[in-house]
């Protein structure tokens, strides 16, 4: 299956070329620095020349977002099949930004499809007859992995698990009953329940409607965080693009003046999250423009909108006046069910909103997601109509889900419990071919070095610069990784580590970076 190309991408795809070339002499740097650790590493044989070039292939992809899906069958975004021909390892995406550009959207650029190369069936000399190299052995990677996790910089609880995405295997395994704070690695769980009960290809919708027999204009929310009121939409859903169509709508009705109202019911429960106000979340609404920031920012923590709904309102309220519609202050309605549609404008697909989320630890969409969870499993839009989403969802995948606790989307409640074991069965689930449509759970993780929350971190770490790419997680005493890695024998391996220590919180800098070499070990060993 093909699913048609975005607008938004087809317009982006120029800028694409410039963006390689920006990049290309920094890759190229670290290509010369890793290519001859791999050919000391590699064997002649045609199995370990593939996983080297692998590597290689990852670690050139990794720079800049793509804008949003489509996916094909194989799991490759069918608008990069272009450039994909010219440029060899290419294909599949992340989501690094520049220095200097914008903040307000995802940016295109092309990346490595061989990041799940160890996945497929193959006739190479693979012994599983995969075309890989011998599983590691959980005896050699404990002898690399417990050393680095015995490190007092972790705090006094620690938890870790690899597997083999390939075959599912676990290769190595600490406290793995123990399920602990996972922070922003929550997202993954979210990622993988909102794409499989909702669909990848969802888009959600926020519309203005007519209340029959009157002059009432009602805007209701869909529960869109990325719906914008900027000038530049950037692909998002415009706030200014549905006041264009709704002003020409009123305009052919003959109504130059409206009562506006806004709806938010499609959320139940209370807005404000457990943390309380916090720079890190707006309070959580049906209705929304920007994610109710209060500065020009598209990422991480801002001043927030007290209420996010009335603002997005009444933004919408100046935005008819602009264009010759007058109204009153908008106020709290509901649309009735014979409202007479007269506008409406629709988010990317999911499948990008994941990959946001997951690239910029975006506890906003993470919130959403959680809710459209629950909405399409039939459940009321809440925090806790949403953690209940979200384990029916990986309790229908038959996900080991035992002792995990949810209580949000985005993990900013301390009540939240994860295993390792089921972090890397999430991510095991996404390389699966069969849920291609999990897929962006994968490509929208942080490359090292590169992109989102892993952009300051692996500095110096030439070798897992480019190569691995996690999910970050961080509370006061509580650090967790867990993402993906190709390794020596060029396999593809999931991890997933948490520590905590609440009572003496360690140095956050610190642990991150013992976790940061856990996870370099793993690219590093070639542990058959």
């Amino acid at each position: 299956m093909v699913v048609p190309e975005l607008r938004a991408w087809r317009a982006a795809r120029p800028h694409v070329v410039r963006v390689a070339e920006a990049v290309g002499p920094r890759l190229a740097r670290i290509t010369r620095t890793v290519t001859p650790r791999l050919a000391r590493a590699a064997k002649p044989k045609t199995w370990q020349l593939t996983a080297g070039a692998a590597t290689v292939g990852l670690a050139l992809a990794a720079g800049v977002v793509t804008a949003a899906g489509p996916w094909d069958s194989s799991g490759q975004r069918t608008a990069e099949r272009d450039r994909a021909a010219s440029w060899d390892g290419e294909g599949g995406a992340d989501h690094g930004r520049a220095p200097g550009t914008s903040a307000k959207a995802p940016r295109p650029a092309p990346s490595a499809a061989a990041v799940l190369a160890g996945l497929g069936p193959s006739t190479g000399a693979g012994p599983d007859g995969t075309g890989n190299g011998p599983a590691a052995s959980g005896g050699a990677l404990a002898g690399v992995l417990d050393p680095l996790l015995d490190d007092p910089a972790l705090g006094v609880r620690r938890t870790g698990v690899v597997v083999d995405v390939a075959t599912g295997e676990r290769l190595y395994g600490r406290n793995v009953g123990d399920a602990l704070i996972p922070a922003s690695t929550t997202k993954i769980a979210t990622a993988v329940a909102a794409l499989s009960t909702a669909g990848p290809d969802h888009r959600i919708t926020t519309r203005v409607v007519l209340e029959p027999g009157t002059e009432e204009v009602v805007l209701v929310g869909g529960g869109d965080p990325t719906l914008t009121a900027r000038a530049k939409a950037d692909g998002y859903a415009s706030l200014r693009e549905l006041a264009d169509d709704t002003a020409r709508a009123l305009k052919k009705r003959h109504l130059g003046k409206v009562t506006l109202s806004y709806d938010t019911s499609l959320y139940t429960g209370p807005a404000q999250h457990p943390i309380g106000v916090n720079g890190n979340l707006a309070p959580v609404t049906a209705l929304m423009a920007d994610e109710g920031r209060l500065d020009d920012s598209g990422k991480g923590p801002a001043p927030r909108a007290a209420d996010p709904a009335q603002d997005a309102a009444r933004t919408f309220a100046d935005l008819l006046h602009d264009r010759g519609v007058e109204t009153g202050a908008p106020g709290v309605s509901r649309a009735g069910e014979r409202a007479k549609p007269l506008a409406s404008v629709s988010s990317p697909p999911l499948s990008a909103l994941v990959e946001r989320m997951l690239t910029n630890s975006d506890n906003d969409i993470a919130e959403a997601m959680a809710r459209q969870a629950a909405l399409a499993s039939g459940g009321p839009a809440s925090f806790e109509g949403g953690a209940l989403a979200i384990r029916s969802a990986l309790k229908k995948l038959r996900l080991p889900v035992e002792g995990a606790v949810f209580a949000d989307g985005s993990g900013l409640n301390r009540d939240d419990r994860l295993t390792a074991g089921l972090l890397t069965a999430l991510l095991a689930e996404a390389g699966d071919p069969r849920h291609a449509e999990l897929r962006p759970v994968l490509t929208g993780l942080p490359v090292a070095g590169f992109s989102g929350t892993l952009s300051h971190r692996y500095t110096d770490d030439v070798l897992g610069t480019g190569v691995v790419r996690a999910k970050t997680g961080t509370l006061t005493g509580v650090n967790t990784l867990a993402g993906t890695v190709v390794d020596a024998d060029g396999r593809l391996l999931a991890f997933a580590f948490l520590t905590s220590d609440t009572e003496h919180p360690p140095n956050p800098q610190a642990a991150q970076a013992v976790l940061d070499r856990t996870a370099t070990a793993l690219a590093k060993c070639g542990c058959g």
